[in-house]
């Protein structure tokens, strides 16, 4: 019975070994897949911060890129540390758990509030959630909530979750905050299309008088080149054409006599052979 009840203990204590390594919580092969959170990985080790974070059964990391983690890397060691360990949350929150959040703001606790040191909620953070999307900040009464929810990058219910935010979470008393980035340039709207404009101009009283008489694509003051003129004198061309027409008329007629002359005296030779033909 003792044989049967040892070896029972083993190999729940063997279970349990293998349970707890494979549940284990390990930040940085959580993140080295990912190049743009880096320096976090690195500034996790130069605190010493990555074995008490990996000891941790559930956690949630708030993960900066390397951009926006730029603003407090050059502070004291010590400094980082603390708020480093402000972006560590004692629970489970993935993309699912935040959004299943209701319009209120929740209270988180953190890494640093466990070492003892927090001081007026300082060792909190604040989410909130507003118009569908959802803030960070610190949770010492009238902190900013500036730091934004962007995305969920990793997460093994419920152990760890890594969801990364917009910007540091410094709270008061732990050093001086970092100024909320401006937003990206918008695109300014487009300005009004001068061709409208250009496409219906208001005409001129002069234009308007010149074109209303005058059909469409004639010029205003052009006239017709046959059109009598109203003194009485005849006009040029049409006078012109007549006499060509008449000194054409008088060309024609003479070779026009000529030839009823021909044929009168063709007729005259004709019935001169007939006599003559009859005689004989």
């Amino acid at each position: 019975m003792g044989l049967k009840a040892s070896s029972s203990l083993l190999c729940l204590t063997i279970l349990f070994g293998v349970s707890s390594i494979v549940s284990a919580v390990n930040i940085t092969r959580a993140l080295e897949k990912y190049p743009e959170f880096s320096t976090m990985i690195e500034l996790f080790a130069k605190t010493e911060l990555t074995p008490i974070i990996n000891k941790r059964q559930t956690i949630t990391v708030l993960a900066l890129s390397n951009d926006a983690i730029g603003s407090i890397s050059g502070r004291p060691e010590e400094e980082l540390k603390n708020v480093l360990m402000n972006h560590v949350v004692l629970d489970y929150f993935d993309e699912l758990k935040l959004k299943a959040l209701k319009d209120r703001s929740t209270l988180l606790t953190t890494l640093y509030q466990s070492t003892g040191l927090g001081q007026q909620q300082n060792g909190f953070l604040n989410c909130t959630k507003t118009n569908g999307k959802i803030y960070f900040g610190s949770g010492v009464k009238g902190a900013p909530q500036t730091a934004e929810y962007i995305t969920t990058v990793f997460r093994n219910p419920y152990n760890l979750s890594v969801i990364q935010i917009s910007m540091p979470i410094v709270a008061p008393g732990l050093g001086s905050p970092v100024n909320v980035p401006p937003p990206p340039p918008m695109s300014s709207p487009p300005s009004p299309s001068p061709k409208k404009a250009a496409t219906t101009p208001a005409p001129g009283p002069s234009e308007e008088e010149d074109y209303a008489d005058s059909p469409p694509g004639a010029a205003p003051e052009a006239a017709p080149a046959s059109a009598p003129s109203e003194d009485g004198s005849p006009a040029p061309a049409p006078g012109n054409a007549g006499k060509k027409k008449m000194a054409a008329a008088d060309e024609v007629e003479p070779p026009t006599s000529a030839s009823n002359t021909g044929l009168s005296f063709g007729a005259v030779l004709v019935l001169g052979f007939l006599v003559s033909f009859v005689g004989f």
